[in-house]
């Protein structure tokens, strides 16, 4: 991992870590975001509903990267995407490390 990619999340830890007073793992982060973009404030979610949360993460998260086009909302509120192109074949490592470059991005760490 190079230093200036391990500041930048180093960063993003920092800062919700002063926001819920803990470091969050990178599945409890992406369901926040998940939840920040649903936007639909407190209420109690399914099991299945917080798989879809996680699921709006990634695909907020992977539109700049061309992997998503957002189409927009149901009649429920909840937004949808389509696959604009295949997210190629990834081990773990780098997929851990695309979402977390994805992250920085989505908190506007990055310097591009």
């Amino acid at each position: 991992m190079d230093v200036e990619f391990k500041n930048k999340w180093q960063e993003v830890k920092d800062l919700t870590k002063e926001r819920f007073g803990e470091y969050i793992d990178l599945q409890s982060l992406l369901f926040i975001i998940g939840l920040q973009e649903l936007a639909h404030g407190h209420r109690k979610l399914t099991k299945d509903q917080k798989v879809d949360v996680i699921h709006i993460a990634v695909c907020t998260l992977l539109q700049p990267y061309g992997y998503y086009q957002y189409e927009g909302r149901d009649d429920d509120d909840w937004p949808h995407w389509s696959v604009k192109k295949q997210l190629p074949h990834l081990a773990a490592k780098e997929q851990e490390r695309l979402m977390r470059e994805a992250i920085i991005n989505y908190f506007g760490l990055s310097n591009g």
